[in-house]
């Protein structure tokens, strides 16, 4: 006799493919690039990615704002580098660069937070979108997400600069 087959955890609902929709205004779109979570650090990584048909320059740091289940901001303390979450992390401590993006190709950026609870009569934050301004000037851009920035109540998240990544 075979032992039972543990039951598989459902899937999260995924949002639909970005590249099925249109290019939105300014010429980039957000994605999920992956993440980890352990004993209660979070990292996650987002990709911007040049649907447009122009060349997309990118310098320093994205400028970032999280947002609840019904698109309002959450307060948190976002600040560049690891903002006291952890010591050093590839990807959030790396030094700052311009780069140009051609068509169809992608910059990340890193954040890093803790799901802490340190005062149980103060709720816990989560944040299950993410609105970008990738350059000064340009238009925000909005991804939700299929995992939530769960800050727990320490409101601390930390981000790393926009790094060129290659393409498939």
């Amino acid at each position: 006799a075979r032992p039972p087959q543990p039951a598989r955890p459902s899937q999260p609902e995924r949002p639909s493919q970005p590249e099925a929709q249109p290019c939105p205004e300014g010429g980039v779109r957000l994605r999920e690039a992956g993440g980890d979570a352990a004993m209660g650090l979070r990292l996650a990584s987002l990709a911007l990615v040049n649907c447009g048909t122009e060349p997309y320059v990118l310098d320093g740091y994205p400028e970032l704002r999280v947002l609840d289940r019904q698109g309002a901001p959450v307060e948190v303390s976002a600040a560049t580098g690891t903002n006291g979450v952890t010591t050093s992390v590839t990807g959030v401590e790396a030094a700052p660069r311009k780069m140009t993006l051609r068509p169809g190709a992608e910059a990340t950026f890193s954040m890093v937070w803790r799901n802490t609870v340190t005062d149980v009569t103060v709720p816990a934050v989560e944040g299950w979108e993410i609105e970008v301004v990738p350059r000064p000037g340009a238009p925000r851009v909005r991804l939700r997400l299929t995992q939530p920035v769960d800050l727990g109540n320490t409101g601390r998240l930390g981000y790393g600069p926009w790094i060129e990544r290659e393409t498939r």
